[in-house]
Order: structure tokens, then C-alpha cells, then sequence
């Protein structure tokens, strides 16, 4: 749900499928090398994650609106965070903020298990949809506040946020495994991608490139 502020398949067949060319042009010139990542990227058929009036345009290098004030975010980001993850195959992962469910698609395609926490429940009950029609049976989608995180489900060994909170909200970071991953925006006009992980003598950070995410929303009370 952002921008960014700041080898290969051969030319035949990406000219034939967009989510190819899309790898091919906007990922592998930008530093996304996990082969896991570019062959999620390729898979997962992003144009049944947008508005159908919007389906031209899935590919393109750019957010898109999904309605309810919210987007997908643009290729590049979706892989970058994923790329920081350092996914696994045997992971379980938890998304803050679900959107369109092409993010938690992505991370599908590589982890074991992904939870997904959506607080606009059209969205929710949409993405819901989607991920069941494409086959996306190890995902679980839930509607609700994000911020405290899905405590049944914990620990998890990686943790993503696509809605950016002016801190780093301390149950997500509690919820984490030991030697677990949280990729999260942080702030509010000016925001930095943020990269924690949990070692046995405290939570290391550090902060990376620049973004503009939609501000994560938190349920009255």
C-alpha cells in the first residue's frame, strides 16, 4: 500500500505475460535477487487483485486503488519487503493490513503458513475471496485491529506491515520467534522502511529506504 520515494526470462515470453516483463523491468534492474521472491512475483497473477476496471494497468510500476481509501502497492515495494523478509519455506508469517490480499498471495508462494489481519471488512471479506477462488488455502484472513497482532496464532517467524504507524508497535515485536524478522514503515510525513530483528540479547533495527505508506488505521476505544 505505498510507493517508493527514492538476467532471466527470455524477451519472447515476457512480451507474452505481463507479470514476467513486470519482474523483468521492475524488479531484477532494482536489486530483488531472491530467486523464491522473483518466481512469487511471476506466479501470482496480480491483475485479479484490482478493481477489473483497473486490470490494465496491474502491472504497471504503481500503486493502485482498491477502494475504501486504500491500494496495492506498487510491484517494486511489494517485493522489496518481501525480499527483507528472508522467507523461508517452513515460516509462518503474520501481515498487518491485507488490502487487495495480493501481498499475502506473494508470501504464500514461499511460506508455509500466512495470517493476515485486514481492519476494513469489505476489504477483508474481498481479499478472502480472492485468495480462496486462486487456491490460497494456507492463508488465513482475519478482519480486525492489527496493531495487537493475532496472540493465538504467535510466535511468528516473520512479521510485515503494509500500513505505516508513527512507532513500531511493541505486541507485534512481543509476538515475534526468537530470531524472527518484522519489516514495518515507520512515521508519518516522512517515513522510513524499518527492519527489526529479535536476537537473544534485545531487538536489533535498522532503518532502510524512504516510502509513503497509507497511515495504519486502528479501531475506536
Amino acid at each position: 500500500m505505498a510507493i517508493a520515494v527514492a538476467g532471466c526470462t527470455a524477451a519472447s515470453s515476457s512480451q507474452e505475460n505481463p507479470a514476467a516483463r513486470m519482474v523483468d523491468q521492475q524488479l531484477r534492474p532494482h536489486d530483488i535477487v531472491d530467486p523464491r521472491v522473483l518466481a512469487a512475483m511471476r506466479e501470482v497473477p496480480r491483475h485479479r487483485f484490482v478493481p477489473p476496471e483497473r486490470a490494465a494497468q496491474a502491472y504497471d510500476d504503481t500503486p493502485l486503488p482498491i477502494g475504501h481509501g486504500q491500494t496495492i502497492s506498487q510491484p517494486y515495494i511489494v517485493a522489496y519487503m518481501t525480499q527483507a523478509l528472508e522467507l523461508q519455506p517452513g515460516h509462518r508469517v503474520l501481515e498487518i493490513g491485507t488490502g487487495s490480499g495480493y501481498q499475502a498471495a506473494v508470501l504464500a508462494r514461499i511460506a508455509k503458513e500466512v495470517y493476515t489481519i485486514e481492519i476494513v471488512p469489505e476489504l477483508a471479506a474481498r481479499a478472502a475471496g480472492t485468495l480462496r477462488e486462486l487456491g490460497y488455502g494456507h492463508v488465513q484472513v482475519r478482519e480486525g485491529d492489527g496493531y495487537a497482532g493475532w496472540p493465538e496464532h504467535a510466535p511468528f517467524d516473520r512479521i510485515i506491515v503494509t500500513a505505516a504507524p508513527d512507532h513500531v508497535p511493541q505486541p507485534l515485536v512481543d509476538q515475534l520467534a526468537m530470531g524472527g524478522r518484522l519489516v514495518i514503515p515507520v512515521g508519518d510525513i516522512r517515513q522510513q522502511m524499518a527492519i527489526l530483528t529479535k536476537t537473544k540479547d534485545g531487538v536489533v533495527e535498522r532503518r532502510t529506504i524512504g516510502v509513503r505508506f497509507v497511515p495504519l488505521t486502528r479501531k475506536p476505544g
